[in-house]
């Protein structure tokens, strides 16, 4: 497998071509349509801040991985202020 696919996206091809060459390996395959590990990516990306030197269409790499993982917008905590008291 290059090094170079690394940086991008890979097709079922090029999943079933790693596997074969490290079959000790535990690649996974996308869960886009859901599932727990995609709920997992989500709640773990939501937190992650804003880059500094967003690409020229003002995204960051984790604003299109989420888009990728269908993440959604990411949803704000609200704070409360609580009074010493209780």
């Amino acid at each position: 497998m290059a090094k170079e696919k690394l940086a991008t996206s890979w097709t079922q091809a090029d999943r079933n071509q790693y596997r074969r060459e490290n079959p000790k390996s535990n690649l996974k395959d996308p869960q886009p349509e859901g599932g727990s590990r995609k709920d997992n990516y989500c709640a773990r990306s939501a937190g992650i801040k804003k880059c500094k030197n967003p690409d020229k269409n003002g995204d960051c790499p984790n604003d299109i991985a989420r888009r990728k993982w269908n993440c959604g917008k990411k949803k704000t905590k609200l704070r409360t202020k609580r009074n010493k008291n209780g």
